[in-house]
């Protein structure tokens, strides 16, 4: 379903008036854009040299030993050289086991070497493109994919609607707390290594389902990490309670956090439009959700999670909503499902208007919190006209470029310079980088995944191989 039809500012601008989404709003001078997106931010005693963020963007292009490949070299080199001042490296797994595919990043001694070529070749190409690199904040995501592992799914609870979307029994035996206290390490230990290869940021990944976000929502797990808020941050506060004894002011402390996460939606088999998987209410499960109507968020448990947050140390904060898994439109409002996913069940300006309704609110509560705003692509030419009225404004402080930075590696530069975007290489959000994602049937285990509308040269052949190979 074609949504995105406006070929002016102001026909965008009066659909947002048509459907109510009185969140969603712009800068319409382009000098005014150029400004505001060049603001320098301060984060802790860092100073970020402008307002443009690119999101860990995972290229799914690693090698086996979960050190980065031929086109992970090439996307940093692009993302450095494309202008933004906060490039934040992609979800990079602290054991083995806790990988999302085949062939995502996994940082241990092995691979070590390479993570640190990688740093440096995002930093080579972004000086000899500016200049310097002293302005330029890099955070490594350290991640546990927890129930999107392979081979093996690794759970925090059970929330049924969630293990009916992911095919996990209900017998299906839940991760330790002894496991958890050894996870707690891991991440300490993974952090000790993004030290030594260069990062000078890390951060803890707490979206979109993996663990750490489940652990957020584990309110009907029993023991030390479940039930209350207390004992379901308990792995937060642990882990970053140790790195901040261990590293001290050397590594900053940063969180991608999902405010909100939603329910699970399923395709409706008649007219492919994403519909919720049955749920109880009051619903118990999640973060960020409404208990008595979980299609609406509340913010009360977020806003205590994020004064803790501070109070254990974390800078920066990046936030997010929902599961790619199994609620697509509510973290990534899209034009086009990838193949075999629903149709969206709300207009995307809704999707974005929630994303920049719960950024404003938190940025709002905590003024002194750095916060990363996401939800842009939707708006393709027009999203910086967004950022910049969301930060001036503000509602954020950074405008984050998620599916855009693989389309568009140097849309930051083009702000900086016009003022506007071109039209032509802007990401449409018709979802073929996703598609790729979810291809695992090439001899690695995991087609690397980009944008092939604007990166033909590269991904273009390899859709038509995962298309032309596809088991039927």
């Amino acid at each position: 379903m074609r949504h995105f039809n406006y070929r002016t500012l102001s026909e965008l601008q009066q659909e947002t008036e048509n459907l109510g989404t009185r969140h969603v709003h712009f800068e319409e001078d382009p000098d005014k854009v150029r400004s505001v997106l060049a603001r320098p931010v301060q984060v802790g005693a860092f100073r970020v040299g402008n307002s443009i963020a690119i999101h860990p963007m995972e290229g799914c292009d690693g090698k086996l030993d979960g050190s980065p490949g031929e086109l992970t070299f090439r996307r940093y080199h692009r993302f450095g050289s494309g202008g933004a001042k906060l490039i934040w490296f992609e979800a990079t797994a602290v054991r083995e086991e806790g990988r999302a595919n085949a062939r995502q990043l996994w940082i241990h001694e092995g691979s070590l070497p390479e993570l640190a070529r990688l740093l440096d070749a995002a930093l080579d190409a972004h000086r000899a493109n500016f200049g310097a690199t002293d302005d330029l904040l890099a955070p490594l995501q350290l991640t546990h994919s927890g129930r999107y592992s392979v081979p093996r799914r690794i759970i925090a609870f059970h929330n049924p609607s969630v293990d009916a979307k992911t095919g996990v029994p209900a017998d299906y035996p839940i991760i330790s707390d002894g496991d958890l206290e050894r996870l707690e390490d891991d991440y300490v230990r993974a952090a000790a290594l993004a030290l030594q290869a260069g990062f000078r940021a890390i951060d803890l990944k707490a979206t979109h389902g993996y663990l750490l976000h489940e652990l957020l929502g584990a309110t009907t797990r029993p023991g030390p990490y479940g039930g209350s808020l207390e004992n379901r941050t308990r792995f937060l506060r642990n882990t970053l309670g140790k790195m901040r004894a261990a590293f001290g002011s050397q590594l900053m402390l940063c969180m991608r956090l999902d405010a909100y996460e939603g329910i699970a939606y399923q395709r409706d088999p008649v007219t492919g439009i994403g519909v919720p998987i049955p749920y109880p209410t009051p619903y118990p499960y999640g973060l960020g959700n409404n208990r008595d109507n979980p299609l609406l968020e509340d913010l009360t448990e977020v806003r205590q999670v994020i004064t803790w947050l501070r109070e254990w140390g974390v800078e920066l904060l990046n936030v997010s909503l929902g599961s790619p898994y199994f609620n697509p439109h509510v973290g990534r409002p899209f034009e086009k499902p990838d193949d075999g996913n629903y149709e969206s069940p709300e207009h995307p300006l809704l999707g974005v208007d929630r994303h920049f309704r719960i950024a404003a609110e938190l940025q709002r509560a905590f003024p002194d919190l750095p916060i990363v705003g996401t939800g842009y692509s939707w708006l393709q030419v027009f999203a910086i006209n967004a950022a910049a009225h969301n930060i001036a404004s503000g509602a954020v402080t950074f405008y984050g470029a998620g599916r855009n930075a693989l389309a568009y590696p140097n849309f930051a530069r083009d702000a900086l310079q016009n003022g506007v975007l071109d039209g032509r290489q802007v990401c449409r959000t018709v979802t073929f980088c996703t598609y790729l994602m979810r291809q695992k049937h090439n001899e690695l285990g995991q087609f690397p995944t980009g944008c092939p509308p604007y990166d033909k040269e590269v991904y273009g052949p390899i859709v038509k191989i995962a298309r032309q190979t596809k088991p039927k």
